[in-house]
């Protein structure tokens, strides 16, 4: 039976983007290949650690859900341990009301990504009667 997850990592904040993007490629990928579901991914970046791991204070944040076969967790937590590169992650199944808000966060991150480029494309047509305007003068 297939079921719904969402995975977040800390990956070490040593890393430069390329190679975090490779570490994630490599999640993504394992999710893929084992017969798994990307439903949402979502880079939350560079962020201070509440207290000290492995000597670190800062490290990579990034979430993925996916839908999957319960076995598999346990394959992607065993690459989670086994991968230097990440320093905490949590795997967690979600039930139908978690599956129904991060349905609901997904469509507000949406709308506030959304406002601002269309905020955007309003101010550019005003901007450009203006300048026609100041030239007509």
């Amino acid at each position: 039976m297939i079921k719904q997850y969402e995975t977040v990592f800390i990956a070490t904040p040593v890393l430069s983007d390329s190679q975090m993007k490779e570490a994630v490629a490599k999640y993504v990928n394992l999710i893929k290949d084992n017969g798994g579901e990307i439903v949402y991914e979502e880079d939350w970046g560079l962020k201070q650690l509440a207290y000290p791991i492995q000597h670190k204070t800062s490290g990579f944040y990034y979430l993925i859900e996916f839908k999957a076969d319960p076995e598999f967790v346990a394959t992607l937590e065993t690459q989670y341990h086994r991968d230097e590169r990440i320093i905490r992650y949590l795997t967690v199944a979600l039930d139908k009301n978690a599956v129904a808000y991060a349905e609901h966060r997904r469509q507000v991150r949406a709308a506030k990504a959304a406002a601002p480029a269309q905020a955007q494309e309003e101010a550019a047509p005003a901007a450009e009667e203006v300048e026609t305007n100041a030239e007509e003068e």
